[in-house]
């Protein structure tokens, strides 16, 4: 298409994302404009079709950060309903036998009851609804349904805002009836918070060289299912988490299983996407672990009522970017704020909000005109107590990458009992690039699903609510369409058919039986496992037009 005309919205502030990092921004931003009356204008763009559509977490909450964000948030009717009363930790030994661990073993950032904090099982896209609802009390205005597709930077280097995605577009990219083109959305400051692996984070980190003298960021990918259980089983509360089987020595993750409110229960499983088994398929891996007697008595008699899974930014403190530029902010996963050795988010994401927030305000107060690099929010963010949880923390991922599971494990254990003071480790080598070929690799059988504890990919995306329109450009870019069959296929055995998580990717055969590579994209659940594990680096998650889960409860 030629270049077409935009109409533009002027704010002093456009958030990108309705996560829980960029919402708590919003609100903080608006909470301190009010109480002085400084007028302002705050944005906040979610690409999901409504607030939460698309948020997928555990999850349990630390409610540090909401309790300095709306101490009052019990009165307010926010959805922490059910406090974390009881934790059990397994090494899961083979397909039916399990050690619990003493508690004494489990380290310290496994702990999810006791101290002085109260914990609570909850539904991070409940959570994210609720803080949208006070954002806009507040004054904020929230477009959901809006992708940012674009950062609009301008000739001198200074992010000024962004654009939304056109609509209307079929999948040759020509305009069809009702086309409506992207507005552009400008800012003074513009606040990054699309979660792992962003989008536009990850190109404002190439365009800015943010990542410059820290480690590669290294994620995980997390599935996720909600399940409806007989009352007479139903613990709310209780707190599972485990790791082992299925996975092998070479293969480092976990699970979890939460029992929440309403007789529902959570059960999922975080995979290191730093694997080296091209055969290895994490839905697979999630479905076979579920049939572990340790997880299965909690969900036998059960209905399973929701699907999903999404990318993991846990790279921890070597790998968090420098979260400043001309004219924005990187806050939350899109920076990589999670702290996994807890596999906690949320309360660190709220908290690098709140920081940004205080910052831009303080600037804005002072007539600032906007396009500064706020250099005040890095000792802002380094005073931090969350900055001081991921540096107690440091070690946790690149120990276990660098000794394996047991020694990294007790590496981590050692150094969270002496505060995170031992030598710090690194780990330098990106995670697509850890794959060996599939020659050198065993091929993995997994069992067919029974439709009663596992299942297949299919069913599992109709679950979550997943959809895009057929006719529109996909979403999945490839710099080299050739690629996959000329160099995954016969080298890694085309991984991505397996890695993905709802069946985007198949190899197929053509009529005069060559091999050919399909994308359907209508399928995406919105991961970025592609846009990671890519052994090529040669897919390009970019956001689509419209459409991708959408979850309850999750």
């Amino acid at each position: 298409m030629s270049q077409v005309e935009r109409e533009f919205l002027e704010f002093d502030v456009v958030i990108v994302g309705a996560g829980p990092s960029g919402l708590a921004a919003a609100c903080r931003l608006m909470q301190q404009a009010n109480e002085v009356g400084h007028e302002l204008s705050v944005c906040v763009v979610e690409k999901g079709s409504e607030v939460g559509a698309h948020t997928l977490s555990g999850a349990i909450l630390e409610p540090r950060a909401l309790e300095e964000l709306f101490p009052d948030w019990a009165d307010r009717r926010a959805p922490l309903t059910v406090p974390a009363k009881r934790d059990e930790v397994y090494l899961l030994q083979d397909a039916q036998k399990a050690v619990k661990l003493p508690n004494a073993l489990v380290p310290p950032s496994m702990h999810n009851t006791g101290g002085d904090i109260t914990r609570y099982v909850i539904s991070a896209g409940n959570l994210c609804r609720w803080l949208a609802e006070q954002a806009e009390d507040l004054g904020v205005e929230v477009f959901p349904g809006f992708a940012a597709q674009e950062a609009l930077v301008d000739d001198g280097g200074v992010v000024r805002g962004v654009v939304t995605g056109d609509m209307g577009v079929d999948a040759d990219g020509e305009p069809m009836d009702g086309y409506t083109p992207g507005l552009e959305l400008r800012a003074k400051y513009t606040l990054f918070a699309e979660g792992a692996r962003g989008h536009l984070g990850k190109r404002l980190i190439e365009t800015f060289d943010l990542a410059k003298g820290r480690d590669p960021q290294h994620y995980g990918i997390g599935l996720k299912e909600l399940w409806d259980v007989p009352a007479d089983q139903h613990e709310p509360g209780l707190v599972l988490h485990g790791s082992g089987w299925p996975l092998d020595k070479h293969t480092h993750g976990g699970w979890f299983l939460y029992h929440a409110d309403n007789s529902q229960v959570v059960v999922g499983l975080i995979l290191d996407l730093a694997y080296q088994n091209p055969w290895l398929s994490p839905f697979d891996e999630f479905q076979r672990l579920k049939h572990h007697p340790v997880l299965a008595k909690h969900l036998q008699g059960g209905k399973r009522v929701s699907y999903g899974a999404r990318a993991i930014a846990k790279g921890g403190l070597n790998c968090l970017p420098k979260m400043t530029f001309p004219g924005g902010l990187l806050i939350g996963c899109d920076a990589g704020t999670l702290n996994f050795a807890k596999i906690k988010g949320l309360h660190t994401a709220m908290k690098s909000g709140l920081v940004a927030a205080e910052t831009v305000f303080e600037a804005l107060s002072k007539g600032d005109p906007g396009g500064s690099e706020l250099a005040a929010f890095e000792d802002k963010w380094q005073a931090s107590w969350a900055y001081a949880e991921l540096d107690k923390s440091r070690n946790f991922g690149p120990a276990i990458h660098k000794y394996g599971t047991v020694a990294g494990g007790a590496y981590n254990f050692l150094d969270q009992l002496v505060g995170g003071k031992l030598p710090r480790v690194h780990d330098t080598r990106p995670d697509h690039a850890r794959l060996l070929k599939a020659e050198e690799c065993e091929k993995i059988d997994y069992p067919r699903p029974d439709g009663v504890l596992s299942f297949d990919k299919l069913s599992s995306v109709f679950l979550s609510n997943t959809n895009h329109e057929e006719n529109q450009p996909c979403h999945l870019r490839l710099k080299d369409p050739e690629l996959p069959i000329r160099e995954n296929l016969p080298d890694f055995a085309e991984p991505a058919q397996r890695y993905c998580p709802a069946g985007v990717y198949e190899v197929l055969e053509d009529a005069d039986g060559q091999p050919r590579f399909q994308i359907n994209f209508q399928n995406c659940v919105h991961c970025k496992t592609c846009d990671i594990k890519d052994p090529a680096q040669n897919i390009t998650w970019v956001a689509p037009q419209g459409g991708g889960p959408n979850y309850p409860n999750m």
